[in-house]
C-alpha cells in the first residue's frame, strides 16, 4: 500500500541527514587536504630559503604528487579554468603566447584554429606535465609571465588574469589575501548580472532605441504549446507582434546541460517556424564553453536563422542586420 504524501514528507523532514557523507569519503578528503597543505608549506619554506625561481616551481609540479594541485591552489586557479586556458593556447595562433608556452614543442599535430578541438582532461594535463619537459616549462612560464602577454590580457577575464604573477608564487601576504578573496567571490563574480550576455544585448537595443520585451512568452506558443514553449530572452518589438526573437547563451564552462539547451532551442525553433513563420529566430552563442563542445555547438546553431557572438564586429553586424529588417 502506498504511503500518503504527508507521511512521505514527514520521513524526509524527520529523518534528514542534512549533510550526508560516508566516513571513508570524509577521511579521504581530509587526507588529500592535509597532503596539499603540507606540500604548500614545503614550497613556502623552499621559496624563503632558496628564493623563487622557475626551476623551483617546475620541480614542484614534476616531483610532488600534489605539486600541480598546489600550484593551482596557491594562485587561485580552478581546474576548469586552467583547462580552458590550455585549450585557448592550443587554438590561438599568437606568436608571443606560443613562444612563452613552448606550444610548438608540445601541441599534438596542427591544432591552431580548429573549432572541433577535443579538450584535454585533468589527467591528460597532469600526464603531460610528467612526460613532456617543454609543456612543463610552458606552464611555469604562464604563471610567471602570463599577465604580460597582450593576447591573454585582452581575452582572459581580468578576474582570472590577476592570478598569474610572481607575487602569488612568492607567498606575499597581500597576494595570499587576494587569492582567498577570489576563491570566495568566484561564484558571485561569475553570476553577476552585469556580466551577462543579455545585459550587452539590452544595452545595445536601448542605444539603438529599438522596442523590445525581455523574458516573455510568445502568445501563440503559450496558447498552442504550453508544455513545450519557453520564455524567450528578447522579443522585438513585442510578444503581440513579434518580428525578431533572440536567445543568448554565453558559456565558459562545459556541462551535459549544453546538450539539453541545444535540444531545447531546436524544439523552440520548430515551434516558432510553425506558429510564427515570418519571425526571425536569432541566437547569441559565445564563450569557450561552446568552443570545446562541437556536437552541442552544431545542434544549437542549427536552431537559429543566424548566430552572433559578443565580439565588436559581430555586434556591429547584428545592429546592421537588425536595422535593415526593421526598416
Amino acid at each position: 500500500m502506498a504511503r500518503s504524501t504527508t507521511d512521505k514528507i514527514n520521513t524526509v523532514l524527520t529523518q534528514n541527514t542534512f549533510w550526508f557523507q560516508t566516513r571513508a569519503f570524509a577521511e579521504k578528503s581530509e587526507a588529500d587536504i592535509t597532503a596539499l597543505k603540507e606540500t604548500l608549506l614545503v614550497v613556502r619554506n623552499n621559496v624563503q630559503n632558496e628564493g623563487l625561481s622557475k626551476k623551483l616551481i617546475e620541480d614542484l609540479i614534476l616531483e610532488k604528487k600534489y605539486g600541480f594541485k598546489a600550484l593551482l591552489a596557491l594562485t587561485g586557479f580552478s581546474n576548469e579554468t586552467f583547462k580552458r586556458l590550455i585549450t585557448f593556447i592550443r587554438i590561438i595562433d599568437d606568436k608571443e603566447l606560443s613562444t612563452l608556452s613552448y606550444r610548438d614543442h608540445w601541441q599534438e599535430g596542427v591544432e591552431s584554429g580548429k573549432s572541433g578541438i577535443q579538450e584535454w582532461s585533468n589527467s591528460k594535463i597532469e600526464k603531460k606535465i610528467r612526460e613532456c619537459p617543454n609543456f612543463r616549462k610552458g606552464i611555469v612560464n604562464l604563471f610567471f609571465e602570463g599577465c604580460t602577454v597582450p593576447v591573454l590580457s585582452e581575452t582572459l577575464p581580468l578576474f582570472e588574469l590577476k592570478k598569474l604573477g610572481v607575487s602569488k608564487l612568492s607567498f606575499e601576504v597581500e597576494a595570499m589575501i587576494d587569492t582567498l578573496i577570489r576563491y570566495k567571490e568566484k561564484g558571485s563574480y561569475s553570476g553577476k548580472s552585469q556580466n551577462n550576455a543579455e545585459v550587452i544585448i539590452q544595452e545595445l537595443l536601448d542605444k539603438m532605441e529599438i522596442s523590445f520585451e525581455k523574458s516573455v512568452d510568445l502568445n501563440k506558443l503559450k496558447e498552442h504549446a504550453p508544455n513545450q514553449k519557453r520564455t524567450m530572452d528578447f522579443v522585438i518589438p513585442d510578444r503581440e507582434n513579434p518580428k525578431i526573437v533572440i536567445e543568448a547563451s554565453y558559456l565558459i564552462t562545459t556541462s551535459s546541460g549544453q546538450g539539453d539547451k541545444a535540444k531545447t532551442e531546436v524544439a523552440v525553433s520548430q515551434l516558432i517556424a510553425k506558429h510564427y513563420p515570418n519571425v526571425h529566430f536569432w541566437g547569441f552563442v559565445d564563450g569557450i564553453g561552446w568552443y570545446v563542445r562541437k556536437k552541442d555547438l552544431e545542434r544549437i546553431v542549427g536552431a537559429f536563422e543566424d548566430v552572433f557572438t559578443l565580439k565588436e564586429t559581430e555586434l556591429k553586424r547584428f545592429s546592421e542586420l537588425l536595422t535593415a529588417i526593421l526598416k
